[in-house]
């Protein structure tokens, strides 16, 4: 199970890894779309690669409703828990 501050850093590396995205830009309070200019097959991307690093089950209903970084990094600790 990864910490918060695990998940706060490893997510920004898979939205980089995928997207290309500056980790330095990947803040908290981000927006995917809106800030960072992440369209929906990356963020399918991201989604399914934060599962399988971090062992948890996105589901698409929920996925659609994670918007910012902070948003997605806070869904995956609750979820392991």
């Amino acid at each position: 199970m990864a910490t918060l501050a695990e998940i706060s850093i490893e997510l920004p590396k898979i939205v980089h890894d995928v997207a290309g995205v500056p980790i330095e830009d990947i803040q908290p309070a981000k927006s995917f779309t809106e800030d960072l200019d992440i369209d929906s097959l990356s963020m399918v991307e991201i989604m399914v690669a934060a599962e399988e690093r971090f062992g948890v089950t996105i589901p698409d209903e929920d996925a659609r409703e994670l918007t910012t970084v902070g948003e997605v990094v806070a869904y995956i600790e609750r979820s392991q828990q």
